[in-house]
């Protein structure tokens, strides 16, 4: 069976990784040879970190194809990532297009696939914010009304799928492919720069990240976020690697600003450049708790056991609520002290491991992918 691998950003080979180890273990054994993949990055962000060293640390191999598309707006990337995908198809004809997550390349390259009345699989199926303000919610409804094969990460996620007509036997409950790229790295996390220069301690410090714009592009909305969460750090270390988003509006800050955020010298939040994937899951793997607006990071906690508080309304990741370490406060800083007070108190809850991540999510796809291509 053809395979077609899309990846659409950085943080997409970071989940398509364990799915090509799985492919070349089974290929190992004997069993490859029915499946023949050909990875294919849309190029939707360029990203300067896409480099050599980064696929050798994946340990997979670089992209067959970059079709280049670039950054733009929704509508923009969607048509040029189309455009270039339908050429890379005919050019190279597949049997089964796989996307995954919620990035534009994933829904415009399972619009494609259809065009051209070819399959397609996606892994992260079924994950609901219910929030159609988010880009990412709409590119995941637009994929699973049109996908053949859903690979799911949770009983949430099945029970999405059902409730809008998808078939039992076109739903397969995996697990989760970003769980199984942390527990293959977490022995090789890498301690950052930062770690010695800022003096951090183990349970002595707190991560935060932001980069929603809901969050960050209101200068006075950021402006009491990052002073509600300072205001009640009981003056740990808050460690701050900065989106490039948020950056831009913090450095229109005036003085004043800075230091009502907790920003000054020798006050807690402290601002550093965005970290590598091993050096920022050393810093969280290690940190007192997590504070974010991001939905992925939310799954690392819940794994490696640390608390966090999500700056959202909604998640499409409930498991990381309902059995994780997360709690989702909404965007109102009034909401964090009082999270902040149960933490230091020794009050919030221990949390647990969603079923099946357990590292072994990518193995079942290809078990089942070998399955059908018989």
């Amino acid at each position: 069976m053809r395979l077609t691998i899309v990846a659409g950003a950085r943080p997409n080979f970071m989940k398509i990784a364990p799915l090509i180890h799985a492919i070349e273990k089974q290929k190992a054994k004997g069993n490859g040879h029915k499946l023949n993949y050909r990875l294919v990055h849309t190029g939707q962000h360029y990203d300067p970190k896409l480099s050599a060293t980064f696929f050798e640390e994946l340990g997979i191999p670089a992209p067959h194809i970059n079709l280049e598309v670039g950054s733009g707006t929704q509508a923009e990337q969607t048509a040029g990532i189309m455009l270039g995908f339908e050429k890379e198809l005919f050019a190279h004809p597949s049997d089964l297009v796989i996307v995954v997550g919620d990035v534009t390349s994933t829904m415009a390259c399972s619009i494609t696939a259809k065009k051209l009345n070819t399959k397609v699989a996606h892994i992260e199926a079924g994950i609901r914010s219910f929030d159609l303000t988010m880009p990412e919610e709409i590119n995941r409804m637009v994929t699973d009304s049109i996908t053949d094969l859903f690979f799911t990460t949770s009983h949430f996620a099945n029970e999405n799928l059902r409730k809008a007509g998808v078939p039992e036997d076109k739903i397969f409950f995996v697990g989760n492919v970003m769980i199984d790229t942390l527990l293959a790295n977490r022995p090789h996390f890498i301690r950052p720069a930062i770690w010695d220069e800022l003096s951090l301690k183990e349970k002595e410090y707190i991560v935060i990240t932001l980069h929603r714009p809901n969050n960050v592009d209101d200068p006075d909305n950021l402006q009491k976020l990052l002073k509600a969460i300072t205001d009640a750090s009981r003056d740990l270390p808050v460690v701050f690697p900065v989106h490039p988003r948020t950056r831009k509006v913090i450095n229109d800050f005036s003085p004043a600003v800075l230091r009502s955020c907790g920003l000054a010298d020798r006050q807690p939040l402290k601002l550093t450049e965005p970290l590598g994937y091993l050096e920022f899951n050393y810093l969280v793997e290690r940190a007192f708790a997590v504070i974010t607006d991001s939905g992925g990071i939310t799954e690392e906690t819940t794994v490696m056991g640390v608390p966090c508080m999500t700056l959202r309304n909604s998640t499409e990741r409930p498991e990381t609520c309902t059995v994780g370490t997360n709690e989702l406060l909404g965007t109102d800083p009034a909401a964090i002290k009082p999270a902040m007070d149960r933490l230091f108190t020794g009050k919030w809850k221990k949390g647990g491991i969603p079923e099946l991540w357990d590292g072994k999510t990518a193995e079942r796809i290809v078990e089942i992918l070998l399955q059908i291509a018989e």
